[in-house]
C-alpha cells in the first residue's frame, strides 16, 4: 500500500541507518548466539548449539581487541556475570571531544570482574599497540601457567575492526618500523590485501593463529565481528585465532614477485631467510592441535545490517530492494553508479518505482589526488552531488524527492567527526547559494570541508559496532 510521506527524507534515511547498526551491536548479536542457563553456555552457530559447562572450568577470561571491543566485552561479561575471573579489553583512544571511552557502570564492571582496560593506536599502529599486544600475551602466558598446575580456563577472544593495529607485536627480531616499512613497500607496489596479510601474519607474534597458540591449551572461543567485505575469517584482523595456511615460501615468493628483497629491511630480508631454512617457526596450520580446542564464531557482518535496513525501509514504506554487501572500488565511481540509478527510478521506475529505496554495503578506497579532508563515504556522498549538477533537465525535478546517504557503520569516516555525507536538494541548493562547485572540491578529496558548508554532514559519534560502510538511495 503506498502510504503518505509526511516525514522528511533525512529522517527516514537516519532511521534506517540507525536500525541497520543496532542490529549489529554486541549486545544484540550476543543475545542471538549465546545463551547461559545454569552453568550451561549455548553458542549457536548454525542449527545445533555448541554447549559449555562453565562449572568445569577454575577460570573464565575475555581478551577483547578491536573498535568495538569495550561494548563486546560489556555485552559478555553481562552474561556470564561473575564467572569472569580476569580480562583484558583494548581498544582505541578516545575521539577528539570525548573524555572516557565508558561510563563510570562500565568502569565499575571491569573493576569487579578484573578486566583491565588499556589504549592502542588506531590505524597506524604505534608503541601503545606493541605495549598492548605484549599485556595480551602476557595474559596467555598465565593462562598457560594455570592450565600447567591442573586449572582449567576457557578463553573469550573477541575481535573486531581495527585489531590487527591496535594489537600489533613484530616477530622477534623485528622492529615496528621494519614492519612498518615492509608493509608500505608493498602497498606502493600494488600488492593485494591477501598478499599484505601473508607477510602480516609471518612477521607478527600475534597473527595467523599465533594468539590462539599462545592461549593454548586452553579451551577458546573466538567471537568475530566482521569489518572485511566477504567475512572471511583468515582476514579480519588477520586472523589471529585461525589456521594459516600461507607459508614462508608463500612470503619469499610475494617479495620476489615485487622486487623487493633489494629494498626491505635487513631484518625482514633474514627472517625470511631464517624461515625458509627452519629456523625460524612457520604460523600454525589446520593440522595443529591448538584448533581443535578453538572455535571462531562470525557474530556480526554487513549484511546482517544490511538485511535489518531492508526490514526497516519495507515497514516505513518503500519498495525495498538490496544491492548486496561487497560493493568496492573507488569511492567516487561507485557514486556515478548510485547518480545513475537515481534517472533510472525517476524516468523509468526501475530497479523498483517510487517511493523507492535502494540499500547497499561494503567498502569502498579514495585515491587522494589532493590536499583535502574527508573520508571514502563523504567522497561518494559528494561525488553522487556532483553528477546532480549535470542531470538532464527531464529528470531535475525528482532530485525534489531524492537523497544520497553513505556513512560507515562505526561512526568514523576517514580522519573526521563525520560518520559520512547526504547528497540532497539541500546540499544542492546550499552549495550554489554559496558558489560552492562540488566538481572542485571532489577535485582536492575535500568532501568534509564541503559538506560541513552546506550541511551535509552525517555525525553519529562512535556507534560502537563496526561492519564496513552502508548505503541508502531514497527516491520518493
Amino acid at each position: 500500500m503506498r502510504r503518505s510521506f509526511e516525514r522528511s527524507l533525512r529522517v527516514d534515511a537516519e532511521d534506517i541507518f540507525r536500525a541497520a547498526v543496532d542490529r549489529v551491536m554486541p549486545s544484540r548479536l550476543f543475545s542471538y548466539c549465546l545463551s547461559l542457563e545454569g552453568s550451561i553456555l549455548s553458542l549457536y552457530d548454525g542449527e545445533k548449539p555448541q554447549l559449555y559447562d562453565l562449572s568445569k572450568y577454575d577460570h573464565v577470561v575475555i581478551a577483547a581487541f578491536g573498535k568495538a571491543s569495550i561494548p563486546m566485552a560489556v555485552s559478555l561479561a553481562s552474561i556470564l556475570g561473575e564467572r569472569v575471573t580476569e580480562g583484558l579489553v583494548v581498544s582505541k583512544a578516545p575521539e577528539s571531544g570525548q573524555n572516557s571511552r565508558f561510563s563510570e557502570d562500565i568502569e565499575n564492571l571491569f573493576a569487579s570482574r578484573s578486566i583491565r582496560y588499556i589504549e592502542g593506536s588506531h590505524p597506524v599502529p604505534d608503541e601503545r599497540s606493541v605495549q598492548a599486544g605484549r599485556e595480551m600475551l602476557n595474559l596467555a602466558m598465565r593462562v598457560k601457567k594455570w592450565e600447567e598446575v591442573g586449572k582449567r580456563t576457557l578463553v573469550f577472544v573477541l575481535v573486531s575492526g581495527g585489531g590487527s593495529a591496535l594489537l600489533a607485536v613484530p616477530a622477534s627480531g623485528i622492529s615496528l618500523e621494519d614492519k612498518a616499512e615492509a608493509t608500505r613497500l608493498l602497498l606502493a607496489c600494488g600488492a593485494t590485501i591477501h598478499e599484505i596479510n601473508t607477510v602480516r601474519k609471518h612477521l607478527s607474534a600475534i597473527k595467523g593463529g599465533l594468539l590462539a597458540k599462545a592461549f593454548s591449551p586452553s579451551r577458546i572461543i573466538a567471537l568475530i565481528l566482521s569489518d572485511v567485505m566477504g567475512d572471511d575469517l583468515d582476514t579480519i584482523a588477520s586472523g589471529p585465532t585461525v589456521p594459516d595456511t600461507s607459508t614462508w615460501q608463500d612470503v619469499k615468493s610475494i617479495f620476489d614477485r615485487y622486487a623487493l628483497l633489494d629494498k626491505l629491511p635487513r631484518s625482514i630480508v633474514q627472517a625470511v631467510e631464517d624461515g625458509l631454512s627452519g629456523i625460524r617457526p612457520e604460523t600454525p596450520k589446520p593440522e595443529d592441535p591448538t584448533f581443535d580446542l578453538c572455535s571462531t564464531i562470525l557474530v556480526g557482518t554487513n549484511y546482517h545490517a544490511i538485511q535489518e535496513a531492508e526490514r526497516k525501509s519495507k515497514e516505513l514504506g518503500y519498495n525495498t530492494l538490496v544491492l548486496g554487501s561487497r560493493f568496492s572500488g573507488e569511492a567516487r565511481e561507485i557514486g556515478k553508479v548510485f547518480s545513475g540509478i537515481v534517472q533510472d527510478i525517476i524516468l523509468h521506475g526501475v530497479p523498483v518505482c517510487t517511493p523507492a529505496c535502494i540499500i547497499a554495503g561494503g567498502e569502498t578506497t579514495v585515491t587522494l589526488r589532493g590536499m583535502g579532508k574527508g573520508g571514502r563515504n563523504q567522497e561518494m556522498a559528494l561525488s553522487v552531488l556532483n553528477e546532480f549538477n549535470h542531470f538532464p533537465r527531464s529528470v531535475r525535478s525528482g532530485l525534489e524527492k531524492t537523497l544520497f546517504l553513505s556513512a560507515g557503520s562505526d561512526g568514523n569516516d576517514g580522519p573526521t567527526d563525520a560518520a559520512g555525507a547526504f547528497a540532497d536538494i539541500d546540499t544542492l541548493e546550499n552549495a550554489r547559494r554559496l558558489a560552492l562547485n562540488p566538481s572542485e572540491f571532489l577535485a582536492n578529496n575535500d568532501s568534509y570541508t564541503f559538506f560541513y558548508e552546506v550541511g551535509g554532514l552525517f555525525v553519529t559519534g562512535p556507534t560502537g559496532t563496526n561492519v564496513c560502510d552502508i548505503q541508502l538511495l531514497i527516491v520518493r
